[in-house]
């Protein structure tokens, strides 16, 4: 009898592990893409043009449509991939970067911060020449996802895992 018990609670328990695994399996962050404005006239970046916009180095789309960097808070996933695999910066190299940039008027217009991803996709669709980065799984239908180095979420070998 007692025996039978703590094989009931140590099987519960077991269930109880494997479930919690495969729960935060199901919440491991996905790929993060790229999406533009509708009127944005670019489909494939290479990870350098990508690097060279996110670090406001070049601030125009092919036909002089200003870019509007929307980028998420910082501690978001979305926002470490891009800093890690893009800009090669920590958040605090980054923080400078812009601090500087803006203080020497290298650039007409900052990054502007979204708080959530429903912002960031809300004001994409809204704002002319806007970018930003999402969670690949939260990519809606007629969404425009800029390939990166030919590569888009979900591929091989694709840059913002």
């Amino acid at each position: 009898m007692v025996m039978a018990r703590g094989l009931r609670l140590w099987i519960v328990c077991l269930a109880l592990a494997l479930a919690r695994s495969m729960m935060l399996s199901a919440q491991a962050p996905h790929d993060v893409a790229v999406v533009v404005h509708p009127d944005v006239p670019v489909d494939s970046l290479t990870t350098a043009d990508l690097r060279r916009l996110v670090l406001g180095d070049r601030g125009f789309w092919p036909g002089s449509l200003r870019v509007t960097l929307l980028i998420r808070a910082p501690v978001a996933h979305e926002r470490d991939v891009v800093l890690k695999n893009i800009c090669e910066m920590t958040e605090a190299q980054f923080r400078q970067h812009w601090i500087g940039k803006v203080f020497r008027a290298d650039t007409a217009v900052a990054p502007k911060i979204v708080y959530s991803s429903e912002m960031a996709v809300d004001l994409v669709n809204r704002m002319a020449g806007a970018m930003a980065f999402i969670d690949a799984s939260q990519v809606a239908r007629g969404m425009r996802v800029v390939k990166i180095d030919g590569r888009l979420p979900g591929d091989k070998g694709y840059t913002l895992q």
